[in-house]
């Protein structure tokens, strides 16, 4: 069973092995979105795979679209190269279901696959070619948060943008300024409208997309490498740059789901590293539950892809949604998992679900102490959100997601996931901030998690953070059985950065005190504490 156009035209071996193949003409599917692009996406990584090709794969499917995507990759060229030209654009998708089951599909949705690399002509020209078309209505992306960013944390102008600036839209090396050639392109073959649409996972993404391509545009007509008009085009109702929220966990390619397929007789599935380390297999393992919710601002249009499990909807609850996942929904849940996880020693964020005490932890924590302030969208509900959070996605086991990688950089996410809810709380007329009992626990498991030493008394590594090398010295004189720890931990806990508000004004601080006193009292404090609050 090879991975290729003339391996799935043996049906019949793939069906009766359960998988799902493309019901629709590839060729004619190929020939079509040439002739007629309306969708690029850039990143063709495992989100993409799973999430983007799979809308329109099932679209296609259904007969309700007759064109696929094209997908272009900036950072990493190997990606095209060695995954997808060697597999006929195609890739396999493997959907981990809560019930243990997997659904298997051949993804065939991905017309072409070109590396957004100035350097290569032919491929550089055919994407020139594609932003020229006038069919083309929507650019998207998947680049990370990292990708749009332009200069460094002091404000410095990365070296390649620098150069960018400089050299113009000619053969630009930045990824933003390869994206604004393009568009540039868009430009001169007549001002033609176009969506950019980030589905990145960070908060106002079509904001950063859209302050990284005004740079250029800028920068180009002020060094006189571009008309006026261009940049007055990117400023213009014909470019938009929609804001988006993104939900759908992708975990890096698993060797569990790997043996699987391999046992079904697909050849050819081991993982390939790239020189940048990219970790790419011909198949992406992907949990079923996602959300797309986009800001509908599409000035050429949009086929209807409401019918791929898209919603659309306006900037305002675009932000609410994001608003809450991030602040009550999702993230806090995560992380009240990832502090005690590592500190309890689970390696699966799913084991921890069986757990009767930190199950009834994030419990509360999204219930009854969330919910109360949460904010919310209309679009989707927030009781249902949460209860798909916790009965289907993060109990599933086949979700290889675990407490360290979500542990990293907890310093910078808990002004957002539990300080919005304290400020809430603050505000309200009729809550009590002080009343709060989970969230100061799970602030104080923090603390006691920063000593970098288990429930058993054994040393952990800390997973990575911008302010370890701030804040550790802190505590590093800290052992367990110490009684007075409010010396050690004030100068962290007064930092209104970390916690998004100040826990002595609002008098949480001697709760998260007491608390981090009972977690740090010996061997087995932790279990013992998170017993005492949630029996």
């Amino acid at each position: 069973m090879k991975l290729s156009l003339q391996g799935i035209e043996d049906k019949q071996v793939w069906e009766e092995k359960g998988y799902h193949l493309p019901q629709y003409d590839i060729k004619r599917m190929v020939n079509n979105t040439k002739e007629n692009p309306f969708w690029i996406h850039f990143g063709a990584g495992n989100l993409f795979r799973a999430f983007h090709a799979n809308v329109v794969q099932n679209m296609l499917n259904e007969g309700t679209l007759d064109r696929g995507l094209i997908v272009a990759e900036g950072f990493d060229y190997e990606i095209i190269e060695k995954m997808y030209t060697v597999h006929d654009n195609l890739g396999i998708l493997a959907t981990l279901k809560a019930d243990g089951t997997i659904e298997k599909s051949v993804t065939g949705s991905v017309a072409e696959a070109l590396p957004l690399d100035s350097a290569d002509e032919a491929a550089y020209g055919r994407l020139k070619e594609i932003f020229a078309e006038d069919s083309l209505q929507m650019a998207t992306f998947t680049i990370t948060e990292k990708g749009y960013s332009i200069a460094n944390g002091k404000g410095e102008l990365l070296p390649d943008v620098a150069d960018d600036f400089v050299n113009g839209p000619g053969k630009p090396v930045s990824y933003m300024g390869k994206v604004a050639s393009l568009l540039y392109a868009r430009y001169r073959s007549g001002k033609k409208p176009i969506a950019m649409v980030s589905t990145d996972n960070c908060s106002h993404n079509g904001d950063k997309l859209y302050a990284a391509i005004m740079a250029f545009a800028k920068a180009w007509a002020d060094n006189g490498k571009v008309e006026k008009g261009f940049e007055d085009y990117i400023d213009s109702d014909s470019v938009s740059f929609t804001w988006s929220m993104i939900d759908k966990i992708t975990p890096r390619p698993d060797a569990s789901v790997a043996e699987i397929l391999q046992e079904d007789g697909v050849e050819e599935l081991k993982p390939v590293v790239t020189a940048k380390k990219t970790y790419v297999a011909p198949f992406v393992n992907a949990e079923e539950t996602e959300y797309l919710v986009i800001e509908d601002d599409f000035p050429n249009g949009r086929p209807d892809l409401t019918k791929g499990g898209l919603m659309f909807t306006d900037r305002e609850t675009v932000d609410k949604v994001e608003k809450m996942k991030v602040c009550t929904c999702l993230n806090p849940l995560h992380t009240c998992l990832a502090v005690f996880g590592c500190l309890l020693g689970y390696e699966k964020i799913s084991e921890e679900m069986k757990d009767t005490e930190l199950k009834k932890l994030v419990e509360i924590v999204g219930y009854e102490e969330g919910l109360p302030v949460v904010v919310d969208p209309g679009i989707l509900d927030p009781k249902e959100f949460i209860d798909t959070v916790l009965t289907v996605r993060v109990t599933n086991p086949f979700m290889p997601d675990t407490p360290q990688r979500i542990a990293t950089d907890t310093s910078q996410k808990l002004a957002i996931r539990f300080g919005e809810t304290m400020k809430a709380y603050v505000e309200s007329e009729t809550l009590d901030v002080k009343e709060l009992k989970m969230i100061p626990l799970v602030l104080a498991g923090w603390l006691r998690y920063l000593l970098g030493i288990n429930d058993d008394g054994e040393q952990f590594e800390l997973s990575p953070d911008p302010l370890l090398g701030e804040i550790r010295p802190c505590v590093e004189e800290l052992r367990l059985g110490d009684k007075n720890v409010e010396t050690a931990v004030r100068p962290i806990m007064e930092r209104e950065d970390i916690f998004g508000i100040n826990l002595y004004e609002i008098g949480l601080a001697d709760k998260v005190l007491g608390y981090l006193e009972e977690l740090i009292a010996g061997k087995g404090a932790v279990r013992k504490t998170l017993k005492k609050y949630l029996q």
